[in-house]
């Protein structure tokens, strides 16, 4: 059986810090492992202070070269990383992120971020080739394949989501529904 509380290490490349936080072990499929974190979730960026996650997120952690994130309210509806595949160890999946995200707005508009922060450190952190050419394959085929809506963009990610929503409420019953 998998850990309950899953610690989830986002490192920049080579191998600094980035984001780290606890999320809940939820179910492992196809698409990957999905975690999810109930609202007041704790997250860091390195040494700045921490954010608190307003409303239930759920993370997919894959064994390609992508995570993505739902939120139950705000925006983007998704939230897809462009990173290295995860690497597990006892109760702790590592990625280096990769700049790259692609997200889906509530609209459905799909939109590429920080290709400028990609092209920078491509230069600035000596990316490898192999560190390039993966994150733009990865990054084209999370665009087409969240234009196209397949799964888990269609339906899994939203059935597991509605999971992990009930979840939160169930540990804590003072979440408003709409929280």
């Amino acid at each position: 059986m998998p850990p309950d509380r899953i610690r989830v290490d986002f490192r920049k490349y080579p191998d600094t810090q980035h984001w780290q936080y606890d999320l809940r072990w939820l179910a492992e499929d196809e698409y990957g492992t999905w975690l999810w974190g109930p609202p007041g979730t704790l997250a860091q960026r390195s040494d700045e202070p921490p954010i608190t996650f307003k409303s239930t997120n759920l993370k997919l952690v894959t064994d390609d070269w992508w995570a993505g994130i739902w939120q139950e309210t705000g925006e983007p509806e998704v939230y897809v990383d462009i990173c290295t595949p995860a690497v597990w160890s006892e109760g702790r999946a590592t990625m280096v992120d990769l700049d790259l995200d692609v997200v889906r707005l509530r609209s459905g508009a799909v939109r590429v971020l920080d290709e400028d922060e990609f092209a920078e450190h491509q230069v600035a952190l000596a990316y490898p080739p192999e560190l390039i050419e993966g994150a733009l394959d990865a990054c084209e085929r999370v665009r087409d394949m969240i234009e196209r809506n397949e799964e888990p963009f269609a339906t899994v990610a939203a059935g597991r989501l509605a999971e992990a929503v009930a979840l939160a409420r169930e540990a804590s019953p003072e979440i408003p529904p709409d929280a």
